[in-house]
């Protein structure tokens, strides 16, 4: 058991750091996004693999923002459904939640879900206010990554390859 107790007041601050983390990589501000991580925070995402620190974050956030703006622009990330669970230091804890990101389609001006899944981060107040200390972003992207813990049952769907379309003339 931990020997300290998070107060109510943490957590709302943890949701606004959730927030500015949000609005700050998706909306291209590094001056809000970049506050959220600790100077040695590390995050693991899917595509973009594991980085660590400020520099390697900044550089990953402006390949997406720059290199990678028509798959990024118009994104929304939203974390809901936290559990924050002390770690026996104090002032270190891990939060986990779910995640959902919604996308505006700019070519086709419709909007649509790009993604779920969970997360698993790694708070830390070392440095004053309350930061990531590392993200780790579980995207569902098979049926295996949903951390599902009952039994599963479902049958696997059936596998159909269809034949080549003849072209006539």
């Amino acid at each position: 058991m931990p020997n300290w107790k998070l107060t109510a007041d943490d957590r709302l601050e943890i949701q606004e750091l959730y927030a500015r983390y949000a609005w700050g990589i998706d909306l291209a501000d590094a001056a809000m996004a970049m506050p959220t991580f600790a100077q040695d925070c590390w995050f693991d995402h899917l595509w973009q693999g594991k980085v660590q620190g400020h520099e390697a974050i900044l550089k990953n956030l402006q390949s997406l923002w720059n290199d990678r703006q028509h798959w990024w622009y118009g994104r929304q990330h939203i974390m809901n459904t936290f559990i924050m669970e002390e770690r026996e230091a104090p002032g270190e804890l891990d939060v986990r939640c779910f995640f959902q990101i919604i996308q505006f389609q700019t070519d086709y001006r419709t909007n649509f879900v790009f993604g779920i899944g969970t997360r698993i981060d790694h708070l830390t107040r070392k440095e004053g206010p309350w930061r990531f200390q590392s993200l780790k972003v579980n995207a569902w992207t098979e049926a295996d990554q949903v951390p599902w813990q009952g039994e599963y049952l479902m049958a696997k769907r059936p596998v159909h390859k269809a034949e080549p379309v003849v072209k006539t003339a």
